[in-house]
């Protein structure tokens, strides 16, 4: 019997050019509105029952108006928001937050800030120690070079859960690995970090890539992190400057097939199930 499949990480946003200023021309695809109801189309083609909507935006509003998504659609199961961590009232901002249940835990674009220790600053590790009272998870999104920050980070906090977004985006195009790996094993001796497949597409050459292209990331991923601490996310709609939503899912699928029926229930659903409390 297999369980839900569920897409751990996707995006939604009504596009406009001041607050999503990242969309710059060479990704003129992901200049129009995304919202639930186009994804829910797609997912239903491979079978996807739920997902967890990831922030795009830094802002309360954001937070704010994702729940409101979950609270509309019910195959919305959970949502990443922003709050500023930073802040000197990070309690009180937590707070308002704490009777939705659908607020699974929070991010913050730790790869675009221009300082590469900025999540090893007083005030950002201030707000990390905070979130484990609220029962949030931190995702972390990172380039590689940010890597070893964020080990010493996780190793400061072993009651937080943590989970990495897209493999840490290792260049895939460029065959760029083994500096990755290194310190993807020593990032995935650490217990309370998962890791989310997803975003791989992305850090291909978007023309011309095939699966074959992906195996010895995702050898690295199963062999560091296993069976249980594996969950799969599409990256839409960024995935679509590279391939499909079905093209993703069933890329991502298709690597773990390898392994037993159980294995690929965990990886593509119980897990998530599971981490984010579903």
């Amino acid at each position: 019997m297999t369980g839900p499949k569920i897409d751990t990480h996707q995006h939604f946003w009504h596009y406009n050019p001041q607050e999503y200023d990242w969309i710059h021309d060479s990704l003129f695809r992901l200049k129009r509105d995304f919202l639930p109801e186009e994804l829910e189309a797609e997912m239903n083609k491979v079978r996807y029952q739920g997902c967890i909507a990831v922030q795009a935006r830094q802002s309360y509003e954001e937070s704010k108006w994702l729940l409101s998504l979950a609270k509309k659609h019910a195959f919305i199961q959970g949502v990443i928001g922003w709050v500023d961590l930073q802040h000197q009232a990070i309690d009180e901002h937590l707070d308002e937050f704490k009777d939705f249940h659908a607020l699974k835990g929070v991010r913050h674009v730790v790869q675009d800030e221009p300082d590469i220790d900025f999540m090893l600053s007083d005030g950002f590790l201030n707000g990390i120690s905070k979130l484990a009272e609220y029962s949030l998870i931190y995702e972390i999104l990172i380039f590689p070079a940010h890597l070893p920050n964020t080990i010493k980070l996780v190793k400061q906090f072993p009651d937080q859960l943590f989970v990495l977004n897209h493999i840490a985006k290792p260049s895939i195009k460029n065959h760029e690995i083994s500096q990755w790996a290194e310190d993807i094993q020593e990032l995935s001796t650490f217990q309370n970090v998962h890791v989310k497949v997803s975003g791989i597409v992305t850090e291909a050459d978007w023309k011309l890539w095939v699966p074959e292209d992906f195996t010895p990331y995702l050898d690295v991923v199963w062999e560091s992190f296993g069976e249980d601490r594996i969950m799969l996310g599409s990256d839409w709609p960024v995935c679509l400057l590279a391939a499909s939503y079905a093209q993703v899912m069933c890329l991502s699928e298709g690597y773990f097939e390898q392994f037993s029926p159980q294995v690929v229930n965990k990886i593509r659903g119980a897990n998530a199930v599971e981490f984010y409390r579903l």
